[in-house]
């Protein structure tokens, strides 16, 4: 019998998981780039950059994904004598979330801040990158003169900004990781389409698994008391997607630690 892949689509329920899912592509992306040696995989890896930076240098996001990790940190402690726990995971989870709140504290708090604000060479493009090809050379002579170096140097200069993001992407990646193993998967199917679920408690990310290789995808709505899942059908993105009617079979998650 043939196992079903699945494509999860996942809906977050307040303000820190959405930061968290966009870090979790912008540091996806970043790395992506980073493998492209040429002046657009160059331009790509800055603008992730400065994209990151913009989003970890609000104020005291540093202090907020500490707390986050040091709350689950006591949370699975309590698990260290309790039966039927994998211990030998347990504790290199507990060493894993230990690790990354060191590495954490030991950054500047305002180090994003300082970084957006002293260096003029990133202020310049960050200032011209929400205008549609702003980064042109004409408009950003120097960093034209920049991606014109040896690769090997523009490298260099890209590995020494991101060194202070590191941490962050550990964070975010261990606790995102955290997050979605904290519950399993049940099996659902939405009537004619539509599911509607009221939880007992509240969540913080809901995740719809569908198999990948059908023609719906879902659309999440989703409150404080309740949320609803309407699948729609898209056999082709040139043509306007219809609300489905049959009954689809999926998986969900409610994620909350």
């Amino acid at each position: 019998m043939t196992q079903t892949a699945w494509l999860a689509f996942e809906q977050p329920l307040n303000e820190r998981i959405r930061t968290f899912l966009r870090l979790e592509t912008l540091f996806a992306q970043h790395a992506h780039h980073a493998e492209d040696d040429s002046e657009w995989g160059l331009r790509a890896s800055l603008h992730r950059l400065l994209d990151i930076y913009s989003l970890v240098s609000r104020s005291d996001f540093k202090g907020e994904v500490v707390k986050e990790l040091s709350d689950q940190y006591k949370q699975l402690k309590q698990l260290s004598d309790a039966a039927g726990v994998d211990q030998s995971r347990l504790q290199q989870t507990l060493q894993e979330i230990d690790s990354v709140i060191n590495a954490l504290n030991a950054l500047s708090s305002q180090l994003a801040q300082q970084q957006l604000r002293d260096n003029e060479f990133l202020v310049s493009i960050l200032n011209r990158a929400a205008i549609p090809g702003g980064t042109c050379g004409f408009d950003l002579p120097l960093l034209h003169h920049w991606l014109a170096l040896p690769e090997q140097r523009a490298r260099r200069d890209l590995e020494a900004w991101f060194a202070d993001l590191v941490p962050f992407e550990r964070a975010i990646t261990l606790y995102l990781q955290l997050l979605r193993s904290s519950t399993v998967a049940k099996d659902c199917t939405a009537q004619q389409g539509v599911y509607v679920y009221t939880p007992e408690r509240a969540f913080s990310l809901v995740r719809v698994l569908v198999a990948r290789d059908g023609i719906v995808y879902p659309e999440i709505s989703a409150g404080r008391h309740r949320f609803s899942i309407r699948f729609m059908e898209c056999s082709d993105v040139n043509q306007r997607p219809q609300s489905s009617e049959a009954d689809i079979p999926f998986r969900l998650q409610c994620c909350e630690l």
